[in-house]
């Protein structure tokens, strides 16, 4: 088995019973703000496309979904692995660029071509990339590997049940815009951003150990800012501000904390070869000198590749709509959003207040309680944000209905709050369609019934975490100050009082154990 990297989370997968090419990209996403780092224009994308046999795609984030890649480089015959999601947006996707030759991957079933057998492990939680994310379990008898880029799965042992892999692929850069556009100090940025960056490598390292496999290669970011607005948060931030650990620094990261696993870098060109649990690395696109001044240099690399890709950026920009009048953009996202927002009972009731949107001249507020979209008038808002018309005009343009695939992970905007962090707002922006609304107020009301209970430390605790069910008796720790952090995504909660720390909602029921003994010493009434 030989593995490609391709840029970001892409590679190329030859094995004796064939191809895959997973995940391809070669950008600029999200409004022409996201390149993959370092630049993947220098690989032979011709063979690429033309000696694969399968097609895996994720999940629908632009950073792994490249609709002008897959058009140019991919033929329309390919047999496309298809993730099983609730709902088939991206399906739909794939479809519309004219590949029709889909083969459905059921949850966690092996599909088998001869020796090569492949497992496609979906998730499926709101807060799943775009409403689902997916792994990919690869072995053809010469060598196994197991490709989880962005997921985050909650059952490992499923996953697992497949085989430990030889070679493990998994993501440690953030891909999220907090801290970096929030309305906030520099010093609180800069607490933000290390809280951040130490939770994601936290994260990754509870995978690496419970994955266990002997060969780790990082990757699925960071990408690059080459846009002026944007340039200064790449990395680490040029004042400390940013999230986006890169690879290098994460195999320092892991090699301090488990130096038993060989971590290795994964970037454009690096070819892994996997032969009867022997692997070996090699660079094919970058010399050691040029990686070392991609990593080590890196504001120097940036600011060449900034000046040579200015084009790209303008030629998005190009693309976009005109923008809407203030009057009509009202009208069109009132025409838009109401009916869903009345679907969206649990949201509304999670969001629990109004929120601000200037965009451009029109200056508009949600009153998510109300169900209603209507001209800001003063009133006191939860969260407010302030965004480009040109940006907003395309996504009505486009109706696109996952405002985070698009305005929010470009990070041209910015945004404040008056208290925690809301997931249930950030998942109406990604939810806006008929389909999505219905998924996840089902969801939601299916994870409500929560009625087991284990005991964690002094503790007995609802099993499941009340943000995306993971069994806590695995990801749950309680320390001194009767704080339980699920390691899924560090989410904590007061378990004296039951409330969630991380964000609104979410409550989480408690008691310590030794109260627990008594009730049940205490004879019947």
């Amino acid at each position: 088995m030989r593995i490609t990297g391709l840029g970001h989370a892409g590679m190329f997968i030859e094995t004796v019973g064939g191809n895959i090419i997973c995940d391809p990209v070669l950008g600029p996403s999200f409004f022409g703000s996201w390149f993959p780092f370092p630049d993947n224009r220098g690989l032979d994308w011709e063979r690429f496309g033309r000696e694969a046999d399968f097609l895996y795609i994720s999940h629908r984030h632009r950073d792994h979904f490249d609709p002008k890649l897959l058009e140019r480089y991919i033929s329309k015959d390919i047999e496309v692995l298809l993730p099983e999601y609730p709902i088939d947006d991206l399906e739909r996707d794939i479809r519309a660029l004219g590949f029709e030759n889909i083969t459905y991957a059921p949850a966690g079933e092996i599909i088998q071509r001869g020796e090569l057998k492949i497992m496609i492990t979906p998730l499926r939680a709101p807060s799943d990339g775009p409403i689902g994310d997916s792994s990919l379990s690869v072995d053809d008898g010469t060598g196994s590997m197991l490709n989880q880029n962005d997921s985050h799965p909650l059952d490992l042992d499923t996953l697992l049940h497949f085989g430990k892999p030889d070679a493990y692929f998994t993501q440690v850069s953030g891909a999220i815009w907090w801290p970096m556009v929030y309305d906030l100090p520099l010093d609180a940025k800069q607490n933000f951003a290390q809280l951040k960056r130490d939770s994601q490598n936290k994260r990754a390292m509870y995978y690496i150990d419970k994955v266990d496999a002997p060969h780790v290669f990082p990757m699925a970011g960071p990408p690059m800012f080459l846009r002026d607005d944007l340039f200064d948060f790449n990395g680490l931030g040029r004042n400390g501000e940013s999230i986006f650990t890169d690879q290098k620094q994460f195999l320092a990261h892991m090699k301090e904390l488990s130096p038993q696993y060989d971590g290795q870098l994964f970037v454009p060109g690096t070819l892994v070869t996997v032969d009867g649990g022997e692997v070996t690395t090699e660079q094919t696109l970058y010399s050691e000198a040029e990686l070392a001044h991609i990593f080590d240099e890196k504001w120097d690399y940036l600011e060449e590749q900034q000046a040579s890709r200015q084009q790209e950026i303008l030629d998005e920009e190009a693309s976009r709509a005109e923008i809407i009048p203030p009057e009509e953009m009202l009208a069109a996202i009132k025409a838009w959003w109401e009916p869903l927002l009345k679907k969206s009972r649990t949201i509304r009731l999670g969001v629990g207040g109004n929120v601000r949107f200037r965009i451009g001249e029109l200056d508009m507020v949600v009153d998510f309680p109300r169900a209603k979209v209507r001209e800001y008038a003063g009133e006191e808002c939860v969260y407010w944000y302030t965004i480009p018309a040109d940006l907003v005009s395309t996504n009505i343009r486009d109706h696109e209905i996952d405002w985070s695939n698009s305005i929010f992970l470009s990070m041209q905007f910015q945004v404040g709050r008056s208290g925690k962090f809301n997931e249930f707002l950030t998942t109406f922006l990604k939810c806006l369609s008929v389909d999505r609304i219905e998924y996840v107020e089902n969801w939601y009301q299916e994870q409500t019934d929560q009625n087991e209970d284990a005991e964690i430390g002094d503790w007995v605790v609802q099993r499941r975490c009340p943000h995306l069910r993971a069994d806590l008796t695995k990801t749950g720790k309680v320390d001194e100050n009767g704080v339980l952090t699920c390691s899924m995504h560090d989410w904590k909660w007061d378990l004296k009082t039951g409330s969630c720390l991380s964000t609104s909602g979410h409550p989480i029921r408690a008691t310590k154990a030794e109260d627990v003994a008594e009730e049940l010493l205490e004879p019947a009434s």
